[in-house]
């Protein structure tokens, strides 16, 4: 009869557990991104606490309110810088339907081999451009459509944003009682294994964390550094935008693509190649490189479980997966190594004693 109701019991608690877990399924991505910025910044709340003479709530206050004067004023001016870039996209594109391309570059007709016909296909662009833009004017609506579903998923995004902005008020404010619900949980469940495993998730999402902030850091240097050489207008803005861009996938060509493009049409075609060039090979060759050594460095795990980790999971839980996939894969191959570690060991038995 006990057996049954310990049974019970167990059943209306995984019963209680998936309730909670659907109650919070809407807000899992705030709650994630407020952990980790919590997390990462909580030498910033422990100094400030201190600082303040142990003022806890305060503290975390003031962090809060300046993570978002921090993030909600660079977003701002880089939408409004943005919002004036599309303009001018748009007023390039009723140049290029009213007077077309301009004359080809006496360069171009000097190309080795196939400079003639490069010449040709500029003058047939040129001439079939009306053309062109009435084959795409069917296709406008649907792109007009499309912008306006991924403007929405940006609104969503910002959104989400300043709700992990205020959710980590609260982390700043009960960090030290959650961090000792966790231990003790996982001292429930691993016994004197659970400092290792906290220490382990830690020290993972904290080198995670370097090798993000520091990439994207790199890359946004590099990438100004690129565009004051080839002269292109607001740098400094595009350099923002390139460090944006560089917390998700692919996304830094986003950056400079057009830079490039646009120094073409300029008629600055070798400032405009220097740029592709920089941005192909510099720019977005040392993510690379620096993200993957800054995420491995000074842990235990081989530099293939972290690979994979990085780039399985952004594939898995997308942007979240740069976190959670090192995160899981470090867990399982520790808790793989302290299962071999615990076999015992076979001895085999000495060979039996010869009669003679």
């Amino acid at each position: 009869m006990i057996e049954h109701d310990r049974l019970l019991v167990q059943i209306l608690m995984l019963g209680l557990l998936g309730a909670c877990l659907w109650v919070l399924a809407p807000f899992w991505s705030a709650l994630f991104w407020a952990a980790v910025l919590a997390f990462a910044s909580w030498p910033l709340m422990r100094g400030l606490t201190h600082l303040l003479g142990g003022r806890v709530a305060t503290a975390a206050g003031i962090l809060t309110l300046g993570w978002m004067l921090l993030v909600a004023v660079p977003l701002t001016w880089l939408g409004f810088n943005l919002a004036d870039r599309v303009r001018n996209a748009m007023a390039l594109l009723r140049d290029l339907q009213v007077e077309g391309l301009p004359p080809p570059p006496d360069w171009l007709g000097q190309v080795p081999v196939f400079g003639a016909q490069l010449k040709q296909l500029w003058t047939a662009v040129d001439v079939q451009g009306a053309a062109l833009f009435a084959t795409l004017k069917p296709y406008m609506g649907e792109v007009g459509n499309w912008l306006l579903a991924r403007s929405a998923q940006i609104g969503g995004g910002v959104l989400e944003l300043v709700l992990s902005l205020v959710l980590v008020f609260f982390f700043y404010r009960d960090g030290p009682r959650l961090a000792e619900y966790a231990h003790r949980l996982l001292e429930r469940l691993m016994e004197g294994r659970a400092d290792h495993y906290l220490e382990l998730i830690a020290g993972t999402v904290q080198r995670v964390v370097n090798g993000v902030i520091g990439t994207a850091a790199a890359q946004a240097v590099l990438a100004l550094i690129g565009f004051l050489i080839a002269g292109v207008p607001g740098a400094l803005v595009l350099g923002i935008l390139t460090f944006v861009l560089s917390l998700i996938p692919m996304g830094p060509p986003l950056a400079w693509i057009p830079a490039s493009a646009w120094l073409f049409w300029q008629g600055h075609y070798g400032m405009g190649l220097f740029l592709a060039v920089w941005g192909l090979v510099v720019i977005s060759g040392v993510d690379n490189v620096l993200k993957p050594y800054l995420i491995s460095r000074g842990g235990n795990l081989p530099l293939v479980v972290v690979l994979l980790g990085v780039f399985g999971g952004i594939l898995a839980f997308g942007f979240m997966g740069l976190f959670l996939g090192p995160t899981l894969l470090a867990v399982a191959y520790n808790l793989i190594g302290d299962w071999m570690a615990n076999q015992p060991r076979r001895h085999s038995s000495p060979p039996p004693a010869d009669a003679g």
